[in-house]
């Protein structure tokens, strides 16, 4: 399985610091929908399609406040997505976002553990994730569990956030993406990126698997897993 890695990382990497799984409060739920991820969530979605996302029924794994899902579901007619958070709280702000753009019949909303999805083998065309993994204490449990749902050849497209190699690189990349917003939702970025994975953590995690996929540090703060060329 080819595994491709774009980009270094020093050998000294510092540990990772867990973060609580699932936002469990509406607080929690209302303000991380209120964040301004529009140019990231716009750019997954370029890319999701750039990967041939056209048509059949999609798992979106911890949708959150259903953004993704919806700005797809908006270009692509012939989509269907089935979108999953494992925080009750958080698809109450979905539910609600999905019916304001009158999206209920092609997005379904669930609540469901990634860990242990209520899905069959190989039932999804595709399946994609935007920062989900950082939140997992044992991420290849996720992965585990994508390989098993996803159809044979479908389209995979996972994207996260980067542990940094510091403290202070963190701490430069809240300044440059997040210094408008408030401190709460300051530190709710921050506490990611100390709980997000390495590129070659990621690699490990799926030639372990044994998915069909490669590996890529797609910006100065994320990793991607795409379809093996």
């Amino acid at each position: 399985m080819p595994i491709l890695v774009e980009g270094s990382e020093n050998l000294e990497q510092m540990d990772r610091t867990l973060e609580p799984e699932i936002m469990d409060t509406i607080e929690e739920a209302e303000a991380y929908d209120a964040m301004d991820f529009l140019s990231v969530n716009t750019a997954f979605v370029e890319r999701l399609i750039e990967l041939g996302a056209e048509q059949g029924h999609y798992l979106d794994l911890g949708t959150g406040p259903a953004r993704i899902p919806i700005l797809l579901a908006q270009q692509k007619l012939e989509i269907e997505i089935t979108a999953v958070d494992l925080s009750a709280q958080m698809l109450v702000v979905a539910r609600r976002r999905v019916a304001e753009v009158e999206l209920s019949a092609r997005i379904h909303l669930r609540q469901a553990d990634a860990k242990n999805l209520p899905f069959p083998d190989q039932h999804f065309d595709g399946i994609f994730s935007n920062s989900i993994i950082h939140h997992i204490p044992e991420p290849i449990e996720v992965i585990h569990e994508v390989w098993r749902v996803l159809k044979p050849k479908g389209l995979i497209f996972l994207r996260d956030l980067r542990r940094l190699d510091s403290a202070t690189d963190i701490e430069a990349i809240v300044e440059q993406y997040a210094a408008n917003d408030t401190e709460y939702q300051r530190k709710m970025f921050r506490d990611s990126l100390f709980a997000a994975l390495t590129v070659k953590e990621v690699e490990k995690m799926i030639q372990a698997v044994g998915l069909d996929a490669i590996v890529i540090r797609s910006s100065d703060r994320h990793w991607s897993i795409e379809p093996s060329i």
